[in-house]
């Protein structure tokens, strides 16, 4: 991935992320490129791109590879087997193969969900095995991945007639790209404060929106803040590094709740002033922080009545962390796996909170937290002592979708018999998927979470 030109008060590097819209180059940068039917040796293929995607629990991986032909693809109702194609890739010095799962045409560069296959199109999807080990695009910065990958046909593509659809050859094609669904919908931006301290940032508009002076429509601001492990100077591992980010941005839920979604990023040096070591609680951090919400606000169609903040980890943290320092400032807020300062909860009891850890999380414990500041547990019990009415449910992070929603669904009608907006759920030590510390992995993938949490107005 290219490195991200950095911008001063609140720029936006526009173009910054247009993958989806594929260029057509003559031809690909290819070492050659399959042969098809009648081409005497010349490529049929315009253009390779990598498709990756952001996972709940497996954050960025390269899933498919999209090839663009000169001519339709039509297997004629055949089916292309994946032992046609052979794909390796160079990341961090090695070459391995990947794990070719399915292949199919389609009309565009994306992955298509149904089964089948494919649509005839000038696009061929090679589908790739996800647990590959070699499957990651990032480790703790995005990995260079134009060109790592070559793909090989290795035999005939043929339609259930016999006629050859394309053609094997011992040549290789390199992707020229990468596309990254939703991800590539953000664009690139900066901020710097008043002190002269500057954050990254990523920024997704509504749906339908027309940046214009006096627009009418007012839109909801969704603040995302990463956790620690995404601290970086690349701008973009807040997005990759987990679904925090993409989850509100992506098609469905903008359909349902168009809002404007920001992403700043924590760069290094990781700041790690104060006792706690932590990031978002950094005084330079969270100064800028404020600031740019409010920067941003001012110079966007935004509706002040609906500011939300959605964090995890250190995330969380910064989130116990601001909110007493701007407790009339935002409308609501979602914090997954936090710990912070029993003392202030006291100035937040009027917030509509969210609050979800897993009980045997190992990095910040449910109870005790870290640094000698409790976790979620400790501080939905100062706030009930502040004299907020926390709801409170248990449960397995497990669950299937519908089972997870319908207790959040419950524990929410709970919630609003007893008068509560203040919700606090533990997940039932044993049940958090690849390591109990990742709590998240279904809380931005919640629906009644995401609905209670627009519901909310200031």
């Amino acid at each position: 991935m290219t490195g991200v030109t950095r911008r001063t008060l609140l720029t936006v590097a526009a173009g910054a992320a247009a993958a989806t819209g594929v260029s057509t180059p003559a031809a690909a940068t290819t070492e050659a490129a399959p042969g098809g039917p009648g081409t005497a040796g010349l490529s049929p293929v315009l253009r390779a791109d990598l498709i990756t995607r952001v996972t709940p629990r497996d954050n960025w991986r390269v899933v498919a590879v999209a090839l663009r032909y000169a001519h339709r693809i039509d297997p004629r109702g055949g089916v292309i087997p994946p032992s046609a194609f052979q794909v390796t890739a160079t990341v961090g010095g090695r070459t391995a193969p990947r794990t070719v799962t399915r292949v199919y045409p389609h009309t565009a560069p994306e992955v298509d969900e149904r089964a089948g296959s494919g649509r005839p199109g000038n696009f061929l999807i090679i589908e790739l095995d996800p647990a590959d080990t070699n499957s990651p695009a990032a480790g703790s910065d995005p990995f260079p991945l134009d060109r790592a990958y070559a793909v090989r046909q290795v035999a005939d593509v043929r339609a259930p007639g016999g006629a050859t659809v394309l053609a094997a050859s011992p040549f290789a094609v390199r992707n020229d790209g990468v596309i990254t669904p939703v991800v590539d919908d953000f664009v690139a931006g900066s901020f710097t404060d008043s002190t002269g301290f500057e954050l990254d940032f990523r920024l997704h508009r509504p749906r339908g929106f027309v940046e214009r002076p006096g627009a009418s429509t007012r839109y909801p601001l969704v603040v995302t803040l990463h956790g620690g492990g995404e601290v970086a100077d690349n701008n973009m591992t807040q997005l990759t590094g987990n679904r925090i980010a993409v989850t509100f941005a992506k098609p469905e839920r903008q359909r349902a709740h168009p809002a404007f979604v920001l992403a700043p990023q924590v760069p290094l040096p990781r700041p790690m002033d104060g006792p706690d070591a932590t990031d978002w609680t950094d005084a330079r951090v969270q100064g800028a922080l404020a600031e740019l919400v409010d920067a941003f606000a001012a110079g966007h169609p935004v509706d002040e009545r609906r500011l939300y903040l959605v964090g995890l980890s250190s995330g969380a943290r910064g989130i116990f962390g601001l909110l007493p320092k701007r407790p009339d400032r935002f409308a609501a807020a979602v914090a997954t796996a936090g710990w912070g300062d029993t003392a202030t909860m006291e100035k937040i009891t009027h917030i509509p909170l969210w609050a979800d850890h897993s009980m045997d999380d190992p990095v910040v414990p449910y109870r005790e937290g870290r640094f000698g500041k409790p976790g979620t547990w400790g501080l939905m019990n100062a706030l009930e002592s502040a004299g907020a009415r926390v709801t409170r449910g248990e449960w397995g992070n497990d669950l299937p979708k519908a089972e997870f929603e319908a207790k959040s669904r419950a524990l929410l009608k709970e919630a609003r018999r007893a008068g509560s907006h203040v919700l606090f759920t533990s997940y039932s030590p044993g049940t958090t998927p690849v390591n109990p510390h990742l709590a998240w992995a279904q809380t931005y993938e919640n629906d009644v979470v995401v609905e209670w949490l627009f519901d909310q107005s200031r």
